[in-house]
């Protein structure tokens, strides 16, 4: 998908914004993915990496999810009422991650030396869980707010990123 660099003299369409912040959520994902796999594989050396990318993860999908729902669903219920059911459909999802996610945290900091096979397919059910989730989320937000992002105007989100287009690296 292309992405403008400009639209009506602005910065690129913060519904444009959103769909690069959700494809790096997938790739981070992925890589999350990875290093459990090389855990589960006997690569001790990728323990690290799998719990810091848990953390960079499960923290920037968090920050994600918290500034739509106390800033972008609150301008778009206001400025499009006919989002209303989809946005409370979208906020209920963002609850249902956030379940998956403090699970998620908990299994991967439980995951060390002498995790057994069942901890790791434990761990590997709550990736499953999130990433089916997470996905048709972001598909469906999406499919039916990006359209009314981008036709936003909002002077003080264009000198600093709105909360639900902040990630961390």
């Amino acid at each position: 998908m292309e992405t403008p660099s400009q639209t009506d003299d602005r910065l690129t369409a913060f519904g444009n914004q959103l769909i690069q912040v959700h494809n790096w959520l997938r790739k981070e994902l992925a890589r999350l993915d990875d290093d459990l796999e090389s855990v589960a594989a006997g690569r001790a050396e990728r323990l690290r990496d799998l719990r810091a990318h848990c953390l960079t993860f499960c923290s920037a999908l968090t920050r994600h999810h918290t500034g739509e729902d106390g800033g972008a669903f609150l301008v778009l219920a206001e400025e499009f009422p006919e989002l209303r059911p989809a946005l409370e459909e979208l906020a209920h999802d963002h609850g249902v991650m956030t379940g998956i996610i403090e699970r998620l945290e908990k299994l991967v900091a439980g995951v060390g030396p002498g995790t057994s096979q069942d901890e790791i397919l434990d761990v590997q059910r709550e990736l499953d869980g999130l990433t089916a989730i997470m996905e048709t989320h972001f598909r469906y937000e999406e499919k039916r707010i990006v359209e009314a992002l981008n036709s936003l105007d909002i002077p003080e989100w264009r000198e600093s990123k709105p909360p639900f287009l902040l990630k961390s690296h």
